[in-house]
């Protein structure tokens, strides 16, 4: 079946998303999951980046900078006081380059990647569990 695929593309002018498509394949992503979770995100910034800083890297003691494919920055919901000085937003990362390697390394489909990364990176900040994180996923694949 992939073989048959395969003969039906054009590969002398395929290219890897550019950051700008990539951005636009993250906002698809975003658009489908379920509204009260969106709604909720109001605040949250999505950047698309290639690779993470080398500080991000260090910080997590990354061995690769292929080793993360995306980030959540920012203090969750349930550590969040009105206490707190304004912080900066609350951020998640997607990296095109590690999400793109890990696409061609597995059998899922580039949207399933950059939805599970989103939203996993996301329940970071909601606090979610992995089966409130699975459950919001396969809303958005409806």
């Amino acid at each position: 079946m992939a073989a048959s695929r395969a003969r039906g593309l054009d590969w002398h002018g395929a290219q890897a998303p550019s950051l700008a498509e990539f951005e636009a394949i993250a906002d698809r992503a975003f658009q489908r999951l379920p509204r009260r979770f969106r709604d909720l995100c109001k605040d949250v910034v999505i950047r698309i980046e290639d690779f993470p800083t080398d500080e991000v890297l260090d910080a997590l003691a990354a061995e690769s900078e292929f080793d993360l494919l995306g980030l959540y920055h920012g203090v969750d919901l349930a550590r969040q006081s009105v206490m707190d000085p304004a912080a900066m937003p609350e951020m998640v990362f997607l990296y095109r380059r590690p999400i793109l390697d890990y696409w061609a390394e597995h059998e899922e489909t580039l949207g399933h990647i950059v939805t599970h990364v989103l939203v996993h990176e996301i329940g970071h900040h909601f606090g979610l569990s992995d089966a409130d994180m699975h459950h919001i996923e396969e809303e958005a694949a409806a």
